[in-house]
């Protein structure tokens, strides 16, 4: 898989706005009302992540969700990052419904 050209990757983030690109990968920040909220959402992330075979790294502190993601064998940010983006978008807006 090949890295996305830096000119590509902001166009494509125009659709993105919660997703930033630095150091070589897109990076979000969801907050939710608790730390409850904020795990199960990660855990569904993580069954996408899996389906997807595609990891972000992670975090969280309390109900902050730190999100980085990189296609390490490609060394930069790919199609990949994007699809994981946009399946991580939507169960982040399910959980806030």
């Amino acid at each position: 898989m090949t890295p996305l050209s830096e000119d590509l990757i902001e166009k494509k983030l125009l659709h993105f706005p919660d997703w930033e690109y630095y150091d070589n990968a897109l990076w979000a920040e969801f907050e939710f009302d608790n730390f409850k909220d904020c795990f199960s959402a990660m855990s569904r992330i993580a069954f996408e992540c899996e389906a997807q075979n595609h990891h972000p790294s992670w975090s969280n502190v309390y109900n902050v969700l730190t999100i980085s993601l990189s296609t390490h064998d490609a060394n930069g940010v790919t199609e990949k990052d994007f699809k994981l983006a946009e399946a991580i978008e939507a169960i982040v807006e399910l959980q806030e419904e």
